[in-house]
């Protein structure tokens, strides 16, 4: 047995970390000591770190929480000593996956792509280990997409029909209702799939929405053949995270998300209203702690998880200032928690000291008020105490969507 399987206190194998908040497995028979045939069999039996693969569709800037779920689920991977393969679908992304759309979706330039992609990586960093030697890959598919000719494509193309494409959710509807679907979609799925056998996966992780294609990589695995000694991948599905809203599922259009990159204030304001029936999943798939110790109170419960997810992100300090902040605005009799009172920027001529944006602002009466206000330990951003009386920004978008505040009492969010 390999130091990639974790044990307990009584050196008996665990596999917890596995099964959390796992929705599927396939294949999976799990009576079965067969290690094509069950995941848990493959990582005991194995002599050597499993990669598992987890591909990224840059098409956009922004992660919120229901991103994360599973990028959570591989750093549990690389805990137990297994190897991340993190895709940067900047061929793929040209594409676009079609994978629950209405529309063809917009091909985006390499430029576009690669700025995307190094935004996802940047916000990745609190979850995945970038630092451990040997835990970690991050590979462009285009280093081998981009290298297929006319006829390799073709053999590609050969490995699935039209009638199993549209099949697929979203093309069925598509077709369904007579609007075009285009052949460069077809694609997506089978390049994705061509993705797992270049890198050699044992196992990829997605959302239920991806097991189409998850599915097409274990196909063209066994269509072009593991170099010796390898098998085909398992394919692993977590759950659709649902928004805050506790209906749709967690979308930024739906305004019903919390984002990777927002101060710890607003992250904090938006999990402590959490609604009740959602706690259990968003303990479950949003941390670590253990399910028998979530406090039977569900007010207890939302303040726990709210502090424990801003934490990830922002450290346990600044966390414990976000909810001291939301505390102190409710006592102040705004009750809604994250509503705070907000000042637009763009009265502000930049560069600017942060005197002058107290006064400016309100928070003080005056320039010189916000001078002794910060010489005195009063003024916090972010919750982090300011004493630099000349602390100067050299534009708004250093203070955009940040809580600025005075004592105990006196709070504004800063706005473009």
């Amino acid at each position: 047995m390999g130091d990639w399987v974790m044990s307990d206190s009584a050196g008996r194998t665990s596999l917890d970390w596995l099964h959390r908040g796992t929705k599927e497995i396939f294949p999976d028979q799990p009576n079965s000591a067969d290690p094509d045939e069950n995941l848990s069999q493959r990582i005991l039996q194995g002599d050597h770190p499993l990669r598992i693969k987890l591909g990224i569709d840059p098409t956009g800037t922004d992660i919120h929480l229901g991103h994360s779920i599973p990028f959570r689920k591989l750093r549990a991977f690389q805990d137990a000593g297994h190897t991340a393969v993190v895709i940067i679908g900047d061929f793929t992304a040209q594409i676009g996956d079609p994978t629950g759309k209405s529309d063809v979706r917009r091909q985006l330039t390499p430029e576009q792509v690669q700025a995307n992609a190094q935004s996802y990586l940047d916000q990745l960093k609190p979850i995945l280990d970038f630092d451990t030697p040997g835990r970690l890959e991050i590979r462009y598919n285009s280093e081998w997409l981009s290298k297929l000719n006319l006829a390799q494509i073709q053999q590609l193309l050969a490995t699935m029909t039209v009638g199993q494409m549209l099949a697929k959710e979203g093309f069925a509807e598509r077709y369904s209702q007579e609007k075009p679907i285009f052949l460069h979609e077809f694609l997506y799925p089978l390049m994705q799939g061509y993705d797992s056998v270049a890198i050699e996966a044992d196992v990829e992780l997605g959302g239920t929405d991806q097991k189409f294609n998850i599915a097409v990589g274990r196909d063209l695995q066994r269509h072009f053949g593991q170099k010796t000694g390898k098998k085909t991948q398992f394919g692993l599905l977590l759950p659709i995270l649902l928004g805050t809203d506790g209906i749709q599922k967690m979308s930024k259009s739906l305004n019903n998300y919390v984002g990777l990159q927002e101060d710890a204030l607003s992250m904090y304001s938006k999990l402590e209203k959490t609604p009740d029936e959602l706690l259990p999943d968003y303990f479950e798939l949003l941390t670590n702690i253990n399910l028998a110790d979530i406090p039977e109170n569900p007010r207890e419960a939302q303040k726990l998880l709210a502090i424990e997810v801003a934490s990830q992100f922002h450290g346990k300090e600044v966390a414990l200032q976000a909810q001291q902040t939301a505390e102190q605005i409710v006592l102040q009799g705004n009750t809604t928690g994250g509503d705070i009172a907000e000042y637009s920027l763009s009265a502000v001529e930049f560069p600017a000291k942060l005197f002058y944006i107290l006064g400016a602002s309100g928070l003080c009466q005056s320039g010189g008020e916000g001078r002794r206000q910060i010489q005195g330990g009063a003024v916090r951003l972010e919750g982090d105490r300011q004493t630099d009386v000349n602390l100067t920004f050299d534009s708004p978008d250093d203070l955009t969507g940040k809580v600025l505040q005075v004592g105990k009492k006196k709070f504004i969010r800063l706005v473009s």
